[in-house]
């Protein structure tokens, strides 16, 4: 029974029955003019579903009164961008003036149907309800009470959700508007994914310089040398917290655009800090670096962070080769590293997977693994 009743407790079902309420204010006033030609309303609504903004109003009010706290209503908010939104609107336009007009009707009569049943239960004459007008009192009457009152019930309810339904047929989303929220979406996460591998890049390159660093100072127990660890984890850390505050950034402001991103050309900073950490780096780079596009030179620069951070983590304080080409229409990077144990295979890790995903996304590629000897990150990048 409880369950029976749930409907009547929720202010869905009322918001939904005042919906149904609001064309028959126009209608009322019309019959009020001339009650003589009642579809005269329904006509008028044909041109004024046609115009745009009409749709975006109706969507407004819908989400508002028919499904109100949904985040997902599946109703549009947006005017109509094509003739058959257009005609979509002018269906539902009609199709709430039928419903309301029978909505209203149940509201009104089945209460008074009721309450003369009830009348006529217990002695009394009806109150002018057409049904009832030539019945006679008999107690047998007021059995029949609950039957208008559950037709009550059923119509409140009922056309509450069949009102809903409709809504969310005619005023739903078109293709065109669909096909715009999937690439919104798929612009959300892939703006997700950007962030994630920007923080495992920036993060944990900056951590495994620090501990690397640390390390290497409490071995050596040179306060000279420990001046220059310490120095070189503070440039880290500091680059670090640019990076996330950066990133953190772009999510408090969604629409923000990015500024500010490490390119190709500022590849000395971690070479730098690569050499700080113990790493002998021989660095080369040859070509027009300048006319690599910034998407692909930050792309550039986040695989050649990944690539010396393995190294660091993994192989320590080891001979590097750094590479760095651009020739042919196509950018080059190449990290190499004496092999030990402690590398890790060609296909784990979330870093190693990020690098070949980077490559992907723009076209390109990217190997990992063990190479005559040597661990090899190699990656080539168009960059027409």
């Amino acid at each position: 029974m409880a369950r029976f009743l749930r409907p009547l407790l929720r202010g869905t079902t009322y918001t939904r029955l005042l919906h149904l309420w609001v064309p028959l204010l126009v209608v009322s006033l019309w019959l009020f003019v001339d009650p003589s030609t009642p579809w005269v309303p329904a006509l008028v609504l044909v041109p004024v579903g046609l115009i745009p903004a009409v749709r975006q109003g109706e969507g407004v009010q819908a989400r508002l009164l028919l499904t109100p706290g949904e985040e997902t209503s599946g109703i549009s908010e947006a005017p109509s961008a094509t003739w058959r939104d257009r005609w979509r609107t002018v269906l539902w336009l009609e199709a709430r003036m039928i419903l309301g007009s029978a909505g209203a009707l149940a509201t009104v009569w089945l209460p008074a149907i009721a309450f003369d049943l009830a009348r006529l239960g217990v002695g009394g004459v009806p109150g002018g309800i057409p049904l009832l007008d030539t019945a006679r009192p008999y107690w047998a009457y007021a059995l029949l009470v609950p039957v208008p009152l559950i037709a009550l019930y059923g119509a409140v309810v009922g056309f509450g959700e069949l009102i809903t339904a409709l809504a969310r047929r005619l005023l739903g989303p078109s293709a065109a508007e669909r096909l715009a929220a999937l690439e919104e979406r798929t612009e959300q996460l892939l703006e997700r994914t950007r962030i994630a591998r920007e923080l495992h890049d920036s993060i944990g390159h900056a951590l495994t310089v620090a501990v690397v660093q640390a390390g290497a100072a409490r071995a050596a127990g040179n306060a000279e040398f420990t001046d220059r660890a310490l120095a070189a984890i503070e440039e880290t850390g500091r680059s670090a917290l640019e990076d996330l505050e950066r990133v953190l950034g772009v999510l408090r402001e969604s629409r923000q655009p990015v500024r500010g991103r490490p390119t190709l050309a500022d590849a000395d900073r971690l070479l730098e800090s690569a050499r700080a950490s113990g790493a002998k780096v021989d660095a080369e780079v040859t070509g027009p670096l300048e006319t690599v596009p910034a998407p692909v030179s930050r792309e550039g620069y986040r695989i050649l962070q990944e690539a010396l951070t393995n190294v660091l983590r993994h192989a320590g304080a080891v001979p590097v080769r750094v590479r760095v080409a651009v020739a042919d229409g196509m950018l080059g990077l190449e990290v190499r590293n004496p092999l030990t144990a402690a590398t890790p295979g060609p296909g784990r890790g979330s870093g190693l997977r990020g690098i070949r995903e980077r490559a992907a996304l723009l076209g390109g590629s990217a190997r990992t693994g063990p190479d005559r000897g040597d661990w090899q990150v190699h990656a080539e990048l168009p960059v027409r």
